[in-house]
């Protein structure tokens, strides 16, 4: 189950700065729009980018660094809005504002349209993600779900009955029950005979097959390595702080107080603490 899942990471994770290949469509994802002249205003304030909106995630890289660059998936979306941001490029607009949370860390996302008068960085973005939550029987598994009716599945669009059997028992309990099996062309779906409530559905992508093969033992002295001497210095890693930007800022609803910096000779809004202008710097050049 994890190696499936680590392999399919573009709908579950945020990733920044991910290469070139990474920004490609992996098989089963599509292009949907393709967006110019949207601003990461959160991160990247007054940067010019592309923003990418396939089937399972929404890219954005900078258009004159595109090594600069950002993946969200759908699955780690809380929550999408709009509300109004401070643009370098636009002033004071209306913005899509992107809640999300990857590896117990919540991220948050603006992006502005540089060009006055498109809506489509809201619809498109929504209607995506829209659909992609309203189609996740398809991928995840779910049990107890209103999933029979009329002791017959309920079907999804485009999904086809291949085999019903009867007389299957499912074991996960002592006692065990017996129900009846559904195979079809996207899961698996198995109920309870006498409560078509006890139920479950397994979408094939959540479905990992086991093999164990004999070997023959071999001398243990074939199995002992040498261990060398590693000859290698760890160096901290000092990029681990790019993506702090795109924290979110818990209930944040107002700019921090302005304050005078000596470093800059003008009036800056305060920084957080433990965050200081030369770190931000040397992100920034990173």
């Amino acid at each position: 189950m994890a190696a499936v899942l680590d392999a399919l990471w573009e709908d579950r994770d945020v990733r920044f700065d991910i290469t070139a290949q990474q920004m490609k469509t992996r098989p089963g994802e599509v292009l949907i729009d393709c967006l110019d002249s949207i601003e990461d205003t959160k991160g990247n304030n007054g940067d010019r980018g592309r923003l990418l909106v396939t089937n399972l995630r929404i890219i954005w890289h900078s258009l004159a660094l595109p090594r600069v660059n950002l993946s969200v998936g759908y699955n780690s979306i809380i929550n999408i809005t709009t509300r109004t941001a401070n643009s370098k490029l636009r002033g004071q607009t209306e913005a899509l504002y992107i809640l999300t949370k990857s590896n117990n860390t919540r991220f948050e996302f603006i992006f502005t349209n540089v060009v006055p008068g498109s809506p489509r960085l809201f619809t498109s973005v929504i209607a995506v993600h829209r659909a992609y939550e309203t189609s996740k029987m398809y991928r995840d598994l779910k049990l107890r779900g209103a999933l029979i009716q009329n002791k017959q599945l309920r079907l999804l669009p485009q999904e086809q009955v291949y085999d019903k059997i009867n007389g299957v028992w499912n074991l996960s309990s002592d006692q065990g029950n017996l129900g009846t099996f559904f195979i079809t062309n996207v899961r698996i779906v198995w109920h309870a005979n006498m409560n078509e409530s006890f139920n479950v559905s397994i979408p094939y992508l959540q479905i990992v097959m086991d093999y164990e093969m004999e070997e023959k033992p071999q001398p243990l002295e074939e199995l002992t390595v040498d261990q060398l001497p590693d000859d290698v210095e760890i160096e901290p890693d000092e990029q681990t702080d790019a993506f702090t930007a795109y924290f979110a800022d818990g209930n944040k609803q107002q700019d921090r107080e302005p304050i005078y910096s000596e470093e800059l000779g003008l009036a800056i809004e305060k920084l957080k603490d433990g965050f200081t202008l030369q770190g931000l710097w040397e992100v920034m050049g990173s």
